[in-house]
């Protein structure tokens, strides 16, 4: 598939780009620095831009069958709400239909499947900005009319993928370690492309 990818230069995005290839995907990336690619291929085509400019999302969207999102910005706020709904903009006017967000278990009515630590110390002090921007990025992608799955990945750890992980779980699932391997995430992000199981859905994803 044609895929455009929001993030490719993250934890995540990085998974998905070296996993879309290996797959036969044609992935097409915003980056604010090319160099900060971590590889180089014919199917990948690289955009320098900001995820903030309407214009330079647009490039990168028009064309595409599905666009994937997975931006970050550390504990800082804004980018990837203000980035998603730019993109989601960009999509409406192309005519692109489906999105797949990441956004963090916690959000939502996945918040009963945290513990202690992860609803009052990370989520609610260190990473409160983080936390919100996640939650504003949620409300923009629901509001749309696209063919939206918003992933909902536990705390990343590094590590294969094992495809050994739970899906889909309701806010009292229990056992959950609470992390997941970034190859795991990707792995599940790309799932998303043709699975229609989770199609305007928001599914957690955990071991």
């Amino acid at each position: 598939m044609r895929i455009a990818l929001f993030g490719a230069t993250g934890t995540i995005g990085r998974q998905v780009v070296t996993q879309a290839l290996a797959a036969g995907h044609e992935v097409t990336a915003l980056t604010r620095d090319a160099t900060n690619m971590p590889v180089t291929h014919e199917r990948l085509h690289v955009v320098v831009g900001d995820v903030l400019d309407p214009a330079a999302v647009e490039q990168v969207v028009l064309g595409q069958e599905a666009v994937i999102v997975a931006l970050g910005a550390g504990r800082k706020g804004v980018v990837r709400a203000e980035g998603t709904r730019t993109i989601i903009e960009a999509m409406q006017r192309t005519g692109v239909k489906r999105l797949i967000c990441q956004s963090t278990l916690g959000v939502g009515d996945s918040k009963g499947n945290l513990n202690f630590l992860w609803k009052y110390v990370f989520f609610g002090m260190l990473l409160r900005q983080a936390f919100a921007d996640h939650v504003r990025q949620e409300q923009y992608v629901r509001a749309s009319n696209l063919d939206w799955i918003i992933v909902r990945p536990s705390a990343f750890t590094d590590g294969p993928a094992t495809g050994a992980y739970r899906r889909g779980f309701g806010p009292s699932e229990p056992g959950l370690s609470l992390k997941i391997s970034r190859a795991d995430i990707a792995a599940f992000l790309l799932e998303q492309l043709t699975d229609d199981t989770y199609v305007r859905r928001t599914p957690g994803i955990s071991n």
